[in-house]
C-alpha cells in the first residue's frame, strides 16, 4: 500500500496462484487474438495493438478455464464482485503504428507521451468531451507474456495531482451528477500539470507477475523500441478494472 500510494503504483510479489491463472489466460488470449471477428473489432494502430476491452472469457469471480483468481493484491483492494471480463490488451512489434484517418498530433501523443491517460474518463461525441462514466476502484494487470518490451508507463505521485483537480472539479455537486460534468479541460490541464511534475517510470514484468495501478494515476504504453523482441503472439497484459458503486469513493484519499 505504501507504494501504491506514494508512487501510484505497485509491482506485487510472485504467487504461484497468479502464474498459475497467467498460463491459462495466455491459452484463452491465443484464440481471441487469432479470431477474425475479434481482430476487426478490436485491432488499432495499424494492427499494433489488441485494445481487446471485456475480450478475456473470465468469469465473475476473474476464474479462466476453471483456474481461480488469486494473487498478492488480495486483502490489498476492495472485494468488487461480479468482476467484469478482463481487458486483453496485446501490443505487437513496430507498436504504435499508424491507422489511416489518425491525425498528427494524436499519433506523435501515442508516440511521444506513451499514450498517457486516466481510465475511467470515457471521449463522448464528435468533439471527444471527457466524462467520468467508469469510477475504477483500482486497476489489476498481469502479465501472460514478458513485457520488458513496450511495457506499462506510470507517472509517479500523478494520482494526487489528478485528485486535487477533480475535488476542485466536483466541489458541491452531488455525486449523481458527477457523470453528466464535462471534465475535458479539468482532466487536459492536471495532466499537463503531471507531465511536468512527475517522474515517468517504465514498468516491465515477467509472466504471472501482477502490478496494482492506482485508479487516478495517468499511465500508458511505451512504444517499442529498435532491438526489443516480442513474442510472435505479441506481448499480452490481462487488466481487471471494477467500478466502484458510489463514486464518492474514488476520490478518497487512499
Amino acid at each position: 500500500m505504501d507504494a501504491l500510494t506514494e508512487r501510484s503504483f505497485a509491482v506485487l510479489p510472485a504467487d504461484p496462484r497468479t502464474a498459475k491463472w497467467a498460463e491459462a489466460a495466455r491459452e484463452a488470449a491465443r484464440k481471441v487474438t487469432a479470431d477474425p471477428e475479434m481482430q476487426a473489432k478490436w485491432l488499432r494502430h495499424d494492427r499494433t495493438w489488441f485494445v481487446g476491452v471485456d475480450a478475456l472469457p473470465t468469469g465473475p469471480d476473474g476464474e479462466i478455464g476453471k483456474v481461480p483468481l488469486h494473487g498478492s493484491w488480495e486483502g490489498i483492494v476492495p472485494t468488487i464482485h461480479p468482476l467484469h471480463p478482463a481487458q486483453l490488451s496485446v501490443v505487437y512489434r513496430g507498436y504504435p503504428g499508424r491507422d489511416a484517418g489518425e491525425s498528427d498530433a494524436a499519433h506523435r501523443f501515442r508516440a511521444r507521451r506513451d499514450a498517457a491517460h486516466l481510465d475511467g474518463l470515457l471521449a463522448e461525441g464528435p468533439d471527444k468531451r471527457r466524462h467520468l462514466r467508469e469510477p475504477h476502484a483500482y486497476i489489476l494487470g498481469i502479465a501472460l507474456t514478458q513485457a520488458r518490451a513496450c511495457p506499462l508507463v506510470v507517472w509517479e505521485g500523478s494520482h494526487e495531482i489528478i485528485r486535487d483537480a477533480f475535488m476542485t472539479a466536483f466541489a458541491g455537486l452531488p455525486p449523481a451528477m458527477w457523470a453528466d460534468i464535462d471534465v475535458t479541460e479539468v482532466y487536459k490541464d492536471a495532466r499537463a500539470e503531471v507531465f511536468e511534475m512527475c517522474h515517468r517510470t517504465e514498468v516491465p514484468l515477467e509472466p504471472g507477475q501482477a502490478v496494482l495501478v492506482h485508479r487516478l494515476a495517468i499511465h500508458g504504453v511505451a512504444p517499442w523500441q529498435a532491438g526489443q523482441t516480442i513474442p510472435d503472439e505479441g506481448r499480452m497484459m490481462a487488466y481487471f478494472r471494477p467500478c466502484f458503486p458510489d463514486p464518492r469513493d474514488w476520490l478518497r484519499a487512499s
